[in-house]
């Protein structure tokens, strides 16, 4: 799996780190330093996003649609989710900002486009880019070592669950000793070390 998801998540980081030189260039007024390409940015999108959609179908599985994005990046180290979190926020405040001081229409648009229409788009860039690149590095992590966590029967229970929804086992007493390993058989007790 790793094979098939590293060149994605690379391309993420890159989709992430050229929006983001976009969106800084677009805030201070500067002209795109990547040109006319930074429309290709667009594209690149679509080029991350579907492979990313297909692995967090895998790792959302038995979870809760409402856990989704807790289960999408479960694999994911704190600062990598809170970034994603946040750029998704800022796109949000972003798209309002530049929809209260948008350009009229027919003000340049293409690769002659002004630097409010680069930095609205690019807010939506680092945001999808972003998310992308944390599921992709969750997926590979996941693959590695599942810290999906279940309970004390094996049954497996959304992140932010206190009691199993399948037999009603408390888990509050295997948050505290750590997950359970990955290898360990249903309803068997949980590693200690």
């Amino acid at each position: 799996m790793a094979v098939l998801l590293t060149p994605f998540l690379v391309l993420s980081v890159i989709g992430l780190v050229l929006s983001v030189i976009a969106h800084t260039a677009a805030l201070i007024g500067l002209p795109q330093p990547l040109g006319p390409a930074a429309w290709g940015l667009h594209i690149g999108i679509f080029v991350v996003w579907l492979p990313a959609v297909i692995v967090s179908n895998r790792l959302v599985g038995d979870f809760k649609r409402k856990d989704f994005w807790k289960a999408a990046l479960r694999g994911c180290p704190d600062w990598m989710r809170c970034l994603t979190y946040g750029f998704f926020g800022y796109a949000v405040v972003n798209f309002l900002l530049f929809m209260a001081a948008a350009p009229p229409k027919g003000a340049g648009g293409g690769a002659n486009a002004p630097p409010e229409v680069f930095r609205g788009f690019s807010g939506h860039w680092m945001a999808f880019y972003s998310a992308a690149a944390a599921i992709l590095y969750s997926a590979l992590a996941v693959s590695r070592s599942d810290p999906a966590r279940r309970c004390p029967n094996g049954h497996p229970v959304p992140p932010s669950a206190s009691f199993c929804e399948a037999c009603g086992a408390s888990i509050a007493e295997q948050d505290a000793a750590g997950p359970w390993s990955a290898d360990a058989e249903p309803g068997a007790a949980p590693d200690r070390g």
